[in-house]
């Protein structure tokens, strides 16, 4: 489920993973493959010793809410609109709380949830930047600053809520880790995964 967090540009927004049979995450607008953002974020990290970093990433955006859809609704299976609507009516909700867990191998689904989300926004390149002496992170549109970043971060290495599937991890989280632990200085200065 997507959670809550903090931005510097947008106050509060909604980030997170949205069905547990895909590896999508969204962030507020923006929509991308998890295992893209791991690849991207482990560029970052492998050029965090840089004073500025500059990159530009692919991302899916929708713009208008009823093409996003009605998330509630579409797990609760009562409303399925947009592009939430399309996606639970292929993969619902799960009818036992346990089964309720992200799926470690939701990469399998991406062509998949590509050919849904085609029909509801577009692909875009955003610029994405940051900064090591401000440690500030901008991500499109959107702004955050360390803190805020790092915790997009651990919350796609928890698997979000409700955290991956018997605590098992895609290797690109693995990996996305590991680089960032290669080399926590600027944005990933003092980031701890075990909180």
């Amino acid at each position: 489920m997507p959670l809550a967090f903090e931005s510097l540009s947008h106050g509060t927004i909604a980030f997170g993973f949205f069905n547990i049979e895909s590896d999508m995450l969204l962030c507020d607008r923006y929509f991308f493959f998890a295992e893209d953002f791991c690849r991207n974020v482990g560029d970052m990290a492998e050029n965090a010793g840089e004073p500025f970093y500059r990159a530009s990433w692919t991302v899916q955006v929708i713009e208008e809410a009823e093409d996003i859809g009605d998330l509630m609704g579409a797990i609760h299976g009562v409303r399925f609109t947009g592009f939430m609507g399309e996606l639970y009516r292929r993969f619902p909700f799960p009818r036992q709380p346990q089964e309720f867990k992200q799926n470690p191998e939701g990469a399998q689904t991406q062509l998949m949830v590509t050919e849904i989300i085609s029909r509801y926004g577009q692909a875009q390149e955003i610029a994405v930047a940051a900064d090591q002496k401000t440690l500030g992170i901008e991500l499109g549109a959107y702004r955050f600053s360390r803190i805020q970043f790092q915790e997009l971060l651990k919350y796609v290495w928890r698997g979000g809520y409700p955290r991956w599937k018997n605590e098992f991890r895609p290797a690109c989280v693995l990996e996305m880790k590991n680089k960032v632990m290669l080399n926590p200085t600027g944005v990933f200065s003092n980031i701890d995964f075990n909180d």
